[in-house]
């Protein structure tokens, strides 16, 4: 028996498997990936219906259907919402290019959940106070309903709901909300020579324009302005960043999160110039950061 050859196999064996071994332990190759229309698509449908279609819900149904004292069709909406939208980041976060930690995307997920969760108490009460004859366009004190409710220490209760409803609850959804959105598009680039360079169809820009014009929305009611711009400029100065020092583009992805931010910025400088010189809505925005929200313009301007 030739032994040396014996030898031979047990190397080339050996051999094999230590490939097999650091095949298993590689991590994937960075894919080209085109545009995620299933993730997208379905995000930007529920956003538009489920958040912004929320309020509408809430007010035209008749109130026979869902008594004042049961949780109202908005609120199913908003229910609807606080599990497809946290879905769909998980979703977007599989398909990254890049991997962030784990724990620190569960994290942003289960902070975001708390926040919408805490946000649809208070949403709930503040619809039934609209259909009350509550004016959004003013503060809760100043308010006619407020100043003759007795005993007066109930208004302090209000404005503890206020207070959970659109600043605690809105920092607990919104912050983590971009907060991932960021940490998805830091994954979205590509070497120049990755070949993913595919063309923007016209229902491609469709639902850019769809994206953008919900972003608006959510900034401007939200009354988030600064996490937004914040958010935007770090996707900006990252953009700069990684085509000058890695010589990198962005996927077709990031470029749909970029430009429906910036036709989102776009329609803030719109909305605000065009509401720049309301003296009703200055009395409940006061200074220079002037956003007012859509339903305080509905509830003074619009509703009957």
């Amino acid at each position: 028996m030739d032994t040396r050859h014996v030898r031979r196999r047990g190397r080339g064996e050996d051999l094999e498997e230590l490939m097999i071994d650091d095949f298993r332990d590689m991590k994937p190759a960075r894919s080209v990936e085109g545009f995620h229309w299933d993730i997208w698509l379905l995000m930007t449908l529920q956003n538009w219906i489920f958040d912004f279609g929320r309020p509408i819900a809430a007010l035209m149904v008749p109130t026979e259907l869902f008594p004042m004292h049961l949780p109202s069709v908005g609120d199913y909406f908003h229910m609807m919402y606080n599990l497809i939208t946290p879905f769909c980041i998980l979703k977007l976060f599989e398909r990254s290019h890049t991997k962030t930690s784990s724990t620190f995307r569960n994290i942003c997920v289960i902070i975001f959940v708390m926040g919408a969760s805490i946000h649809l108490v208070g949403d709930s009460v503040n619809h039934r106070l609209v259909k009350l004859g509550y004016k959004l366009h003013l503060s809760v004190r100043d308010n006619p309903m407020m100043q003759s409710l007795q005993p007066r220490g109930l208004v302090d209760s209000f404005v503890l709901l206020y207070n959970y409803d659109e600043i605690i609850g809105h920092l607990m959804w919104y912050i983590p909300f971009f907060v991932s959105l960021l940490l998805y598009y830091t994954g979205c680039f590509l070497g120049y020579r990755s070949g993913d360079h595919p063309r923007r169809t016209l229902s491609w820009w469709t639902l850019t324009v769809l994206s953008g014009v919900y972003y608006w929305y959510l900034v401007t009611e939200g009354q988030i302005f600064s996490v937004y711009f914040i958010t935007f400029v770090v996707m900006i100065g990252y953009m700069v960043y990684k085509k000058q020092k890695h010589d990198a583009h962005l996927d077709i992805n990031g470029q749909f999160l970029l430009y429906s931010f910036a036709l989102c910025f776009i329609l803030i400088l719109i909305w605000v110039a065009y509401l720049w010189n309301d003296e009703a809505l200055r009395v409940k925005y006061p200074g220079l950061l002037y956003i007012p929200e859509p339903w305080s313009y509905y509830t003074l301007y619009i509703k009957p």
